[in-house]
């Protein structure tokens, strides 16, 4: 799951995941709900042993492009320690790591590989902080009940951003938009992965364990200034949908065509939804 999120279908191996995550960086960051920011910041200021630090776990951190938005946005000396089953991307999340908090406090960094749907309360032992990228969408309700439970029994808030919620606005619209959706948002759900359902379960999940949680949408906007990241989406949406309904593969390829033009000519705009979630979960005595 390394790299991927709902906005794209994997691609084969791990090779293309990079170039994605550099193409889709600017938009993710530019859509990060910077109003959960305070809430999670008063949260962070009054943890317990606050003065040694914060311990940040970043799950499926890709090239670590979270920890590039976050942590210039924290106070305080910063221990990152980020998730991932590929171990070409956490060489690429190591190498690009930011180095200073907002008040110029160190950030060091260190790696985990490994299935992060299996994580547990001890491995969360000593954190002050959960956060993920497009990574809600991709996993199964189970792991994500494992996310939420692990959080709270470890009293860790988690702030998972940029979860598709289903729903794509492209302005000229067509009259194949929203069959194309509907095609996309059934395929993200194949195999037991939640897709756009995610956020609802995550939310769920988080609350039903005594968390308070917070949704703020995080859509990104793509214009003429994204035309390489738009036609990326653009391919990675249709050719989904056509996956999952083969039947559409004619009138699919003349609407590709159709919007690819489009994109190039810097004349579509295409609003793609997400939510980003923070759960704060009851403080218990082994949270850093």
């Amino acid at each position: 799951m390394a790299g991927r999120g709902g906005d794209t279908p994997a691609a084969e191996g791990h090779q293309y995941a990079p170039q994605w995550l550099e193409l889709r960086e600017s938009a993710d960051a530019a859509a990060r709900a910077t109003d959960l920011l305070d809430p999670l910041r008063i949260r962070l200021a009054n943890l317990p042993r606050r003065a040694t630090g914060l311990v940040v776990h970043d799950l499926g951190c890709g090239t670590g492009s979270m920890g590039r938005w976050l942590a210039p946005r924290l106070d305080g000396a910063q221990q990152w320690v980020l998730h991932d089953q590929d171990p070409a991307l956490l060489r690429l999340a190591i190498e690009r790591a930011p180095r200073a908090g907002a008040d110029g406090s160190p950030v060091t960094v260190t790696t985990r590989r490994g299935d992060i749907g299996r994580l547990t309360a001890d491995d969360l032992a000593g954190a002050s902080l959960v956060t993920a990228s497009a990574l809600l969408d991709v996993l199964t309700r189970e792991e994500i009940e494992a996310l939420a439970g692990a959080c709270v029994d470890a009293g860790v808030p988690a702030l998972l951003t940029l979860s598709v919620v289903g729903r794509a606005d492209l302005v000229p619209a067509h009259p194949m938009d929203q069959e194309i959706a509907e095609a996309f948002n059934a395929h993200q759900r194949a195999s037991e992965l939640l897709g756009p359902d995610a956020i609802t379960v995550a939310c769920e999940a988080f609350a039903q364990r005594g968390a308070t949680v917070r949704v703020h949408p995080s859509p990104w906007q793509l214009d003429d200034r994204h035309i390489a990241l738009t036609e990326e989406w653009l391919r990675g949406w249709v050719g989904a949908a056509c996956e999952q309904r083969p039947e559409l593969t004619e009138r699919a390829e003349a609407y590709l065509r159709d919007r690819l033009a489009a994109c190039a000519a810097g004349e579509l705009h295409v609003t793609l939804h997400h939510s980003d979630l923070l759960a704060l979960p009851r403080p218990t005595g082994g949270t850093s």
